[in-house]
This record gives structure tokens, sequence and C-alpha cells, in this order.
């Protein structure tokens, strides 16, 4: 009729209901103590009688509790019904009632007539029952809930993971439409072609191979990262292609502290934050330029950048940039990072900090 399946494991149980009874055996002696009338009774507790009645006490109790949390457990995992709970609570109350007025009349203590007459031990037990079904079903209830939260969560980032496969299927497939080789040396081709005529001109395309060797490259990234070096390069190539472009009159201050050197980090997300500041950025305000500083020390990263809005239209963004960069910096971080960003009616600020490289 009633099917068990073990959620909470029975020395789990024991020994949580042994220490709680424990502690408050401990404080109730403690205030017994404080009472000198009640304090003559204390001796009556280390009886025989009363230390046998106790120690079954707390074994009913953890038994009841197991059985119970694990029978409710299952009830509410499968959604029954209220109608269903009904048969087990009933058996537990019988069996919970019958315990109280066994232990009652088989082993009484010492005036306990006088102390607690029958009908209150009735009111007593029948409270009692009730307090402890009422326990082990909230305990079910709530570990079901986190249970469920949990759940949620791997189902999350299983989710987050493929969608992140997804993209670099999507990102593999698309450099197998472009050949490296062939674009390379088609860029060698002309940065060689284009000396003769134009030392910025060559600059140029010398630079835009870089850029496109570290996007394209298979052996940029090992294991999900790249160095960091490179992915410094990077920007600094990113930043020189677009001070070509507007013929070196753009106002950028990139600055590196610290030991780069061994360090790795997700690669294209620094990027990503230096192109958002190129795209809407005021990149030609002399009083405040684009500021991009990158700190590294003792294994922590902390990247800043910061840009006044430009006026006029605004690009429009659709945040899917940065969102992605929360997504790899998720999975490759966990909780060991911090994106900041602000931003107010004149300019933007984001803020990266990772605590372990």
């Amino acid at each position: 009729m009633f099917k068990f399946r073990k959620r909470y494991s029975f020395w789990k149980v024991f020994w949580i209901t042994l220490a709680v009874y424990v502690c408050l055996g401990l404080v109730g002696l403690v205030m017994i103590s404080l009472v000198p009338k009640e304090a003559e009774k204390i001796p009556n507790f280390f009886h025989w009688r009363f230390v046998i009645k106790t120690c079954v006490g707390v074994l009913y109790t953890i038994l009841f509790l197991f059985f119970a949390m694990n029978y409710y457990y299952h009830l509410i995992s499968e959604k029954r019904k209220p109608i269903s709970y009904l048969p087990f609570s009933v058996i537990m109350i019988f069996i919970c009632i019958g315990y109280h007025l066994g232990s009652y009349f088989v082993l009484p203590i010492e005036n306990q007539d006088e102390i607690s007459p029958v009908s209150v031990v009735v009111a007593g037990v029948i409270i009692n029952t009730l307090f402890f079904l009422g326990l082990a079903f909230l305990i079910a209830y709530l570990t079901k809930l986190r249970d469920e939260q949990k759940q949620r969560k791997i189902l999350e980032e299983q989710k987050l993971q493929l969608e992140v496969e997804k993209t670099q299927a999507n990102f593999n497939f698309l450099k197998a439409q472009i050949n490296p080789h062939f674009l390379h040396n088609t860029l060698n081709f002309l940065y060689a072609k284009s000396l003769p005529y134009s030392s910025e001109l060559s600059e140029g395309i010398l630079t835009l191979s870089d850029i496109m060797r570290y996007a394209l490259s298979e052996g940029n990234a090992k294991d999900g990262r790249a160095p960091l070096k490179d992915e410094i390069e990077h920007v600094r190539n990113v930043i020189k292609i677009n001070q070509l472009r507007f013929s070196n009159n753009l106002n950028v201050k990139f600055n590196v502290e610290g030991v780069i050197n061994g360090a790795t980090i997700v690669p294209f997300v620094l990027i990503t934050l230096v192109e958002n500041a190129f795209k809407h950025g005021d990149l030609k305000s002399t009083a405040s330029p684009i500021e991009i500083n990158l700190l590294v020390r003792d294994h922590h990263l902390n990247f800043q950048c910061r840009n006044k809005k430009k006026n006029g239209p605004k690009e429009l963004s659709t945040g899917i940039g940065l969102d992605n960069i929360k997504k790899r910096l998720d999975l490759a971080y966990g909780e060991d990072y911090l994106l900041r960003v602000n931003e107010d009616s004149n300019f933007y600020f984001t803020e990266l900090t990772i605590n372990k490289l």
C-alpha cells in the first residue's frame, strides 16, 4: 500500500535528532537549576526509569521522523492529491498515540498522576503528534523545493553549455568557410605590394593580418582559454587599426600593469568591451578620452573601460555581446568574477574583475 523511498539516510536523521535532544536537555537542566525549588528535582532525571524512558523516546522520535519525512517527500515528489496523505498520516497518528499511552502506563515516572492527569496526557499526545507530523511534512516540503532549485540550476547550466557549444560550432563552421592560409597569404601579398607606396597602408594591412590570425587561428585558445598577453596584443591591434582609420586622431589611453606572462583568459572578452567603447563612445574628445586600464596582481585581474558617450544618433544595440560575455564568464569562472556596468547620461563604464585567472 505504501511505497517507501529513502531520501533521508537513517544515520543523518539519528545524529541530528540526537543533537537537538541533547541541546534541549542541557538548556532544560540549566533553566531548572536556576530555580531553587525545581533544582531539587534534578536527581530524579537520572533515575534509571527516567533514563530508559528518555532513551526510548529519542529512538521513537528518530524512527518516526525517518519514516514520516521520507514518505511525505515521496508523496510531494509525485505531486499526489491531498487525500493521498490521509492514510499514512492516520496510521502515524495511531502509532504515536499508542506509543505515548504505552509509555505512560508501562514506564510511569514517580507521582506522574499528580503531575500529569490522564486527560492532560492525552491532550499533550495529540498536540505532540500533530507537531511532529507537521514538522516532518515541512522538512520534506522544503527539501523538495531545494532539490527542484538545484535541478533547475543544473538544467540551466546544461542549456547554457549547449548554447555555447552551438555558438562554437557555428563559429567553427564560419572559420571553415574562410581558409586562413589563403587569407594570410593574400594579406601578406598586399602588404608587400603596398610597401613602396604607403607605409601607413602597409602597416594597416599587417595589423589587419595579425587581427585575423588571432581571430581565426585554431591554436589561440587551449581548454577554452587564451594567453592573456595575446588577448592584450589583440586589443592593441584593434586600437591601432581604428587609429589608422581616423588618421590617428582618436584619443585612447590603454595602460597595462602587472605580470601577464603565463596568465590565461577566456578569449575575446576584453576586446568585446573595448569594441563597445569604440562603437558608442566619443572617440575624438580631448577632455574625456577612452580610458582602458588593465591590472594583474597575484592571479587577480582588474579591467576597466570608460568612455564618454558620443552625441547625435546612437547606434542600435541588442546587448547580445554583453550577454554572451556573461554566459562565457559564468561557465569559465563561476562565482570567481564580477562584471560591473555603470551608465549615466554622459559616460559609460565597464569593470571586469577575475579573482582567479
